[in-house]
């Protein structure tokens, strides 16, 4: 064998591996792909064999007294029955080209069309190509480099279910009389509801492409009909930008009202720009407000339930976790209230440091509430609940020291889980630390033991996947190490905090994040702005005195005293 055919093998054989590889990986996506496809061309099928067409042509081409553009023959033999009773042979010349169509022809035409033996292969067969091409266009848009996150089998699936509703909608409403108009289609097709879902669940990103699939999945099931496509597009993009707005329930319900509107809107344009009548605006403007309206409305219904089952991070879900009461955050303010204010604060880093650079700012607020929910266990271990308490790392060895530390992250780990917390909260608590190392306990080891393993003191965690934790774990770290600054000025913190971020990007920490310098530059000055007003100077009142430089009588007397001349000095300004 020559080393070239070796070569060829041996690239075939590699080419399959990673096919099979492929496949192992995402075969739950594929699954839900071929299922999709199976159900959307069931649809096409039937439609097929619903419309009423002969030998690929529509019926509506023919009439009484026509003369023929083309020959038709019969195909098979058809018997007479109580609809139709005239038989057709097999072979028979039903219209000749070139000569007039009797009644008795276009009777038969009618038979044939009605009949599911004459099937529009042709416009079956285009329709599934077409559904390949739109196959192809989710792919290629539903991955995590576009996406920019990881893609989840569940928004996959709640994304086909809507989308086969759609298509499925969109078929069989042109049957309808009412609806065969290019512009009383959209009345009926949920296409806003859609939009609604995806965008609160999964986020706008994923919500504009989404639209798009929606947009060409309509075209194809609307025999490709360029008004309802477009209106699609316009009420999904729009519906999917108007509702990352709301942070309440309620707020649902103005988000309908202003959809409503925009929906006629769109069709009023589309109307002037195709040259549309506006006989028909008595039942199209009524129909298409209220299915906005609706849509909203029942988008508030379904979301609870889809909240609980898919577990998702939508700003409601958010939002209800980013309550001070809930039963978590108040055992952490009670048990570790020195991580309590710590996580504060670095929610407040985090959210205002994620509105700078356009990512989710919520979702970062909330993922700093939980990210050392992990403390609660051991909180004495931690030094910021060791306010009147000696360290308790005193006199451990820093191994073991080191091992109390990490669990922190297993911990909080767990128990989201067990609150059911969504997975992005999930991550954020994995991620805060990466895989960085514990420097003080490793320099101490190190102190004892030259070839101490530097793994063996470093963090379990992978580094931040997302830009919403990499922002955590930087407010994690800024906040805490500007704790220990001397004379925090702005100057002082802004150097400080760009030396901390330096080192994250030299372990290789925000690698995964996806955070440009631009960005990090953006996230440093709002560190550097909120920080440095949190620190800053206070006047030193008249009198006052260090308390650990008197005796606790000649503080008493010297507070007195200061009470005395304050309330003589509010006397006199009355």
């Amino acid at each position: 064998m020559s080393k070239n055919e070796r070569y060829d093998e041996g690239g075939i054989s590699n080419s399959f591996a990673s096919i099979g590889h492929f496949v192992k990986k995402n075969w739950h996506f594929i699954l839900v792909f071929i299922l999709t496809f199976i159900m959307s061309t069931a649809v096409v099928w039937y439609d097929a064999n619903t419309s009423e067409t002969i030998a690929s042509f529509a019926l509506s081409e023919y009439e009484v007294g026509q003369n023929a553009d083309k020959t038709i023959i019969a195909k098979k033999a058809m018997p007479e029955d109580v609809k139709y009773p005239i038989a057709i042979e097999k072979d028979e010349v039903i219209i000749k080209k070139g000569f007039d169509i009797t009644e008795e022809q276009y009777f038969k035409l009618q038979k044939m069309a009605d009949s599911p033996v004459y099937v529009d292969y042709r416009a079956f067969c285009d329709k599934v190509l077409y559904l390949i091409l739109v196959a192809v266009l989710w792919i290629v848009l539903f991955n995590p480099v576009l996406l920019r996150k990881k893609v989840e089998i569940k928004e996959v699936v709640l994304e086909c279910i809507l989308f086969l509703i759609v298509f499925f909608v969109t078929s069989f409403g042109m049957k309808n009389a009412i609806f065969q108009n290019p512009f009383t289609l959209p009345v009926m097709i949920p296409s806003v509801f859609s939009a609604f879902l995806v965008a609160i669940l999964f986020g706008q990103t994923s919500a504009l492409f989404f639209s798009a699939l929606l947009a060409m999945g309509v075209l194809g099931a609307s025999s490709f009909q360029i008004v309802p496509t477009l209106y699609t597009l316009a009420v999904c993009i729009s519906s999917s930008r108007i509702v990352m707005k709301i942070e309440r329930r309620i707020d649902m319900v103005f988000a309908s009202i202003m959809q409503a509107v925009l929906s006629l809107v769109f069709i009023t344009f589309l109307k002037v720009m195709f040259n549309g009548d506006f006989n028909d605006a008595v039942f199209i403007f009524p129909g298409l407000a209220f299915n906005s309206f609706l849509s909203g409305i029942l988008v508030l219904g379904f979301l609870t339930p889809l909240e609980s089952i898919m577990n998702t991070a939508s700003v409601f879900r958010l939002m209800d976790l980013s309550d001070q009461n809930t039963p978590i955050l108040r055992k952490l303010l009670l048990t570790a209230s020195g991580t309590h204010q710590h996580s504060m604060m670095v929610a407040q880093l985090a959210e205002n440091a994620c509105k700078e650079i356009g990512a989710n700012a919520l979702l970062a607020r909330v993922g700093a509430y939980y990210h050392d929910i992990g403390k609660m266990e051991h909180p004495e271990y931690f030094t910021e609940n060791n306010i009147d308490t000696a360290n308790k790392h005193t006199d451990l060895n820093p191994s073991l020291s080191v091992s109390v530390i990490k669990s922190h992250i297993k911990i909080g780990v767990e128990k989201a889980h067990q609150l059911r917390l969504p997975k992005p909260i999930i991550d954020i608590i994995a991620e805060h630390h990466g895989n960085s190392v514990i420097t003080y306990f490793y320099n101490k080891a190190k102190e004892k033991d030259e070839n101490v393993s530097q793994e063996d003191y470093s963090y379990p965690g992978t580094p931040p996947a997302s830009k919403e934790s990499a922002v955590v774990m930087l407010a994690d770290v800024c906040e805490a190490a500007c704790k220990s600054l001397e004379k925090p000025t702005a100057q002082r913190l802004e150097k400080f905090i760009q030396e901390l971020i330096n080192k994250k990007i030299e372990s290789n920490q925000l690698d995964n994040s996806v955070l440009t310098f631009g960005e990090l530059t953006k996230i440093r000055d709002t560190f550097v702005r909120i920080l440095a007003a949190y620190y800053h100077g206070r006047i030193k009142y008249q009198n006052q005195r260090d308390p650990d430089s008197s005796t606790d009588g000649e503080a008493d007397k010297s507070l007195s005293s200061d009470n005395k001349s304050l309330s003589s000095e509010i006397k006199g300004e009355k």
